[in-house]
């Protein structure tokens, strides 16, 4: 699979949270509350993330998920930017919904997943929104209640979750709540909100800073994990930096890949249907915005086309994996 030009590759668990602005409510009742949902919702079915551990709380949301082809950056902006738009229209205001940008933290899979989903899932309850967890498990507004059976998400990764305590779905529902419950008296556990040894609130450059000696710590850490986990962010983090700084020109890059393709440079900037012509152009997209993170709008006029048509052409590689490492690293030298 190629390198991405984030760090927030396809794999990575992610646990992300977002406050309303100046601690602001973000859900004034249900219709709202659904209308965020849908919104999740629609981008699991699209396989952008798999959900499996989420919380609506008046004024922030918690979500538990793993990335997929998309990165997390543009699933979130997809998620916030339409609520923030529908949320104003609702209810006649204007600015800003959400306080700042989202938080996002890195999760070491095997020590924390289940510490995860028990935590995201019991903050209605600490926050005093259900009484109890016989309320919560009907509660239609965190994950819970779709792992216990009593609303039916489909997009929801249920079984992803029960299968860690038994391959018997009765049994293991029956285990989950045993281990929500146990999870009640722990309170607000702030080692699952940030915890690890970087620190960051300048993006997965402040991996970077980190590692050059730049960052200053601060309450919002970015990793969850065991310093050989956190070790292995930082060397994702060196990899992925090193494809975003290459500085190869998009008149080199074109040579390059026409070459490699067997079709002549000026062809790429044609209108033919050709398909090796087509697959070059994709190919193009996808290493020029995606692996390198140049202007779409530049390459969209180098070729003459619009920049939805290289977004549409550069996802479908994306989509399908069929650019190697070895081939990015060919083109970009």
């Amino acid at each position: 699979m190629p390198r991405q030009a984030r760090l927030d590759a396809a794999g990575v668990l992610h646990h992300v949270m977002a406050r309303g602005i100046e601690q602001g409510l973000i859900f004034r009742d249900d219709h709202d509350r659904e209308d965020f949902v849908r919104r999740l919702s629609e981008l699991a079915s699209k396989q952008a993330w798999t959900v499996y551990a989420w919380a609506l709380i008046p004024n922030h949301f918690h979500v538990l998920v793993r990335t997929a082809k998309v990165p997390l950056s543009r699933n979130m902006r997809a998620l916030m930017s339409g609520y923030a738009g529908y949320f104003n229209r609702r209810h006649n205001r204007q600015g800003h919904v959400f306080q700042n940008r989202y938080k996002s933290i890195v999760c070491e899979e095997d020590t924390y997943f289940l510490e995860l989903v028990r935590y995201l899932h019991l903050n209605p309850l600490r926050a005093c929104i259900t009484k109890d967890l016989y309320e919560l498990d009907s509660y239609k507004y965190t994950g819970h209640s779709a792992i216990v059976g009593t609303v039916e998400r489909k997009w929801q990764a249920t079984d992803d979750v029960l299968v860690r305590f038994s391959d018997n779905r009765r049994i293991a529902r029956r285990l989950y709540c045993e281990f929500v419950e146990a999870g009640v008296g722990q309170g607000r556990r702030r080692e699952l909100v940030g915890g690890g040894l970087l620190r960051s609130c300048g993006g997965w450059e402040g991996v970077m800073d980190l590692r050059r000696g730049r960052e200053k710590y601060r309450s919002d850490e970015r990793v969850l994990g065991s310093t050989s986990f956190i070790e292995e962010i930082v060397k994702e983090a060196e990899r992925q930096e090193e494809g975003k700084n290459r500085q190869v020109s998009l008149s080199a890059l074109m040579g390059r890949i026409s070459m490699d393709m067997g079709i002549g440079r000026d062809s790429m900037t044609g209108r033919g249907r050709n398909r090796k012509v087509t697959r070059a152009r994709a190919a193009l997209a996808y290493t020029w915005v995606k692996y390198l993170g140049r202007s779409g709008h530049e390459l969209a006029r180098a070729l003459g086309v619009s920049p939805q048509a290289l977004y549409a052409s550069s996802s479908r590689i994306e989509s399908r994996d069929v650019i190697h490492a070895d081939d990015l690293d060919r083109w970009c030298a």
